[in-house]
């Protein structure tokens, strides 16, 4: 179930309805959404969301331990525990079976995988989980104690399975403020929602349909300016796909009273690579940036590291 399918139009009619009843119960609206987007992601995955509850209750608790620990071995062998398992469970469904592949193709091995199934979202939700351990590591926020609050910031539905990455500083102190939609954030949220189905559902799926996938398919039926031409549709196509699920997604959280990162910011016009990588998937590069560039020593260190 993606945001432009028919069926979540329908069913997100009827969240809006529940949810603006609602609005003056805090503790159930919460409930409410967190069972929204757990169907949401049981429509999107299946009974991979067991496996998503389940992971993140693990981290929920262990980040618990790690911010009342004053031992600083403690603290840091839980987070590697945390962070291991997380990255882990990411390897194994992202991995596995290309990992397989290789090995077999190149040392001649045998080795025979089940077909492994990759849920939707794993990646986003393993590294906002990783956040929320790392940042209560680091003392930046006080892990929340409510584990509806936690499934909250986990399973949000608009960011769930496309991003944008969230950080727990990000989303739960908007958790305790009193819920106001503005007019401002319901029209900026149908515009980005009318980009979005635009963008997603009539020029991404259009160019892959009539254009894109056929090239593709059979580059040698075509000429060199139409290879050409559909090499620069793909770039357009993935922009436009990637964009405009980030787009429904930051402008129904706004519908909803939350504001989320932006996660694009017209990466076509960088003038560099390095430009680039700040404009496409902001979420994500700032996201290595402080979690894993900086930690490693950045710039401050050898090349090679």
């Amino acid at each position: 179930m993606l945001f432009n399918s028919g069926l979540f139009l329908l069913l997100f009619a009827g969240f809006l309805i529940v949810y603006n009843l609602l609005r003056f119960a805090p503790r159930l609206r919460i409930s409410f959404v967190v069972l929204f987007s757990i169907y949401f992601y049981y429509k999107s995955s299946g009974w991979y969301f067991i496996l998503m509850l389940a992971t993140s209750m693990v981290v929920h608790y262990l980040t618990l331990h790690i911010y009342a620990c004053r031992n600083r071995t403690t603290r840091n062998w839980l987070l590697a525990f945390a962070i291991i398992l997380c990255l882990g469970l990411l390897g194994w469904f992202k991995y596995a079976n290309f990992l397989a592949a290789v090995a077999n193709d190149t040392a001649g091995l045998a080795i025979t995988l089940p077909k492994i199934f990759l849920p939707l979202g794993i990646s986003f939700y393993t590294f906002e989980l990783i956040s929320y351990a790392v940042d209560a590591h680091r003392r930046l926020f006080k892990p929340v104690k409510r584990i509806t609050d936690f499934f909250f910031y986990v399973s949000f539905f608009p960011h769930l399975v496309a991003g944008p990455i969230v950080r727990p500083k990000e989303l739960l102190p908007q958790l305790q403020k009193q819920l106001t939609i503005a007019n401002d954030d319901t029209g900026r949220g149908v515009f980005l929602i009318v980009c979005g189905l635009v963008k997603k559902a009539i020029i991404s799926d259009y160019i892959s349909s009539n254009f894109v996938d056929r090239i593709f398919d059979n580059p040698t039926l075509y000429t060199g300016i139409e290879n050409l031409l559909g090499i620069y549709g793909y770039t357009l196509q993935i922009y436009c796909d990637f964009s405009g699920y980030s787009d429904m997604a930051i402008g129904i959280a706004l519908l909803l009273g939350f504001h989320l990162p932006e996660n694009s910011n017209a990466p076509y016009q960088a003038t560099s690579l390095t430009e680039f990588w700040r404009r496409w998937h902001i979420s994500l590069s700032s996201w290595l940036r402080d979690y894993l560039y900086i930690p490693l020593g950045g710039n401050r260190v050898a090349p090679w590291r």
